[in-house]
């Protein structure tokens, strides 16, 4: 009998097992597929759209991927090589340098594939948006300018794989030959960077300063006139903690009215208390002074090229690679008193940010001013996300 009753259990074992990959089958089967292809006459707003910027972005985009693989250097999961974007790159240089509105949608819809992006874990994609502030600075520290915006400091150095997975940080420093942990937000803003002449410009407030680095960019208005702009060029590799969450959960604001706008105007009420709430965000990033640049175009973003306001857009690079034009439909608020409407318009991959994580999201970049301030402080909407790739290439993929 004992033997009988093993030999069931067997049976029922392998039963279960039949039925539990059964379900898995189906439950794959039922899945959406991550690409899903699309017809341009099914993207509302396509045809009548402006593409003008777009076209000019990508032109920009192509330039830098003859120069560099750095649009394909972490292997984009759907992003192909150079190879796959070199014959649409040099038809777009042939519609010379003021294409007619119809002779931009037939490039675009004769070499490329749309294709819907699916996020397997969120509904719809998420989009955000970033700017480039513009404060007030002086090139020498005064009583009213005396914050300082630090340049990259030489013994900031970017770890090994094994160092890395010492630390389970990307960069630090050396201390003694062993790789250790770069200074905090609070280390540095009370000196340990002070006298090794890294200051680039000085601020009037902390709160600029803490702002231009989370944008990663900014503007600075000097005494005389000048406009000095400023660039991304490394951060200490800390863990990165968004001070909106810090003052949800201690109950000093709304998650439903979050924003940049409340956030700074909470930390411009609160001056005792913004200092020890921005130092719980550890990571602190550094700059490095532009050339004079297109006054109409943004800082150079992560492919290294200048940045179009309401066109450029970072993009997790696991996924997409720069250069991929990108067909946004989601909602912005142009102010505080309006109704979000909805936004459609081609994009193009040119920057990426430690939040932007996901296959559907993506942050815009809006430009420099109060403007492009209001509309990306207030912007974390839902929408949908349609790639172009280029035909051959979006063909292999969704044969895969």
């Amino acid at each position: 009998m004992r033997f009988a009753g093993w030999k069931l259990a067997i049976v029922s074992f392998a039963a279960g097992l039949v039925v539990f990959f059964a379900m898995v089958y189906v439950i794959m089967e039922q899945a959406v597929p991550i690409l899903t292809e699309t017809e341009f006459s099914k993207m509302e707003s396509w045809s009548g759209s402006d593409k003008t910027g777009s076209l000019k972005a990508f032109r920009r985009s192509c330039g830098r991927m003859k120069q560099d693989d750095r649009a394909f250097s972490k292997k984009p999961a759907f992003g192909g090589r150079f190879k796959d974007w070199q014959a649409v790159c040099a038809i777009s240089e042939k519609l010379g340098q003021k294409p007619t509105a119809d002779e931009i949608n037939s490039f675009f819809e004769n070499h490329f594939t749309p294709i819907i992006v699916n996020d397997p874990v969120l509904e719809q994609g998420l989009f955000t948006g970033y700017f480039e502030p513009v404060v007030e600075g002086s090139l020498s520290p005064t009583d009213y300018y005396n914050i300082p915006v630090f340049k990259r400091p030489d013994d900031l150095v970017t770890f090994t794989q094994d160092q890395e997975k010492q630390t389970g940080l990307r960069y630090g420093r050396l201390v003694n030959g062993k790789p250790a942990p770069y200074y905090t937000r609070q280390e540095i803003e009370q000196g340990h960077l002070n006298g090794k002449g890294l200051e680039l410009v000085w601020l009037k407030n902390r709160a600029d300063a803490f702002f231009m680095q989370v944008q990663g960019s900014g503007r600075v208005n000097l005494p005389n006139g000048d406009v000095m702009r400023l660039a991304y060029a490394g951060k200490t590799g800390l863990p990165y903690t968004a001070i909106g969450g810090v003052l949800i959960a201690d109950g000093e604001l709304e998650k439903s009215t979050l924003s940049m706008q409340t956030i700074r105007q909470w930390m411009d009420e609160n001056p005792q208390k913004s200092q020890s709430l921005m130092w719980k965000n550890k990571s602190f990033v550094f700059f490095r002074q532009l050339p004079e640049i297109d006054p109409g175009l943004g800082p150079v973003g992560a492919q290294h090229v200048n940045l179009t306001p309401h066109v450029s857009l970072a993009i997790d690079r696991r996924y997409w690679a720069f250069g991929t034009p990108i067909w946004l439909d989601t909602k912005i608020e142009m102010s505080q008193s309006e109704s979000p409407k909805q936004w459609r318009s081609l994009l193009v991959a040119q920057d990426t940010g430690s939040a932007i994580r996901g296959y559907a999201r993506g942050d815009v970049f809006w430009g420099s001013g109060d403007q492009a301030a209001l509309i990306a402080g207030q912007m974390k909407a839902a929408g949908k996300m349609t790639v172009l790739l280029p035909k051959p290439l979006a063909q292999k993929l969704l044969d895969q």
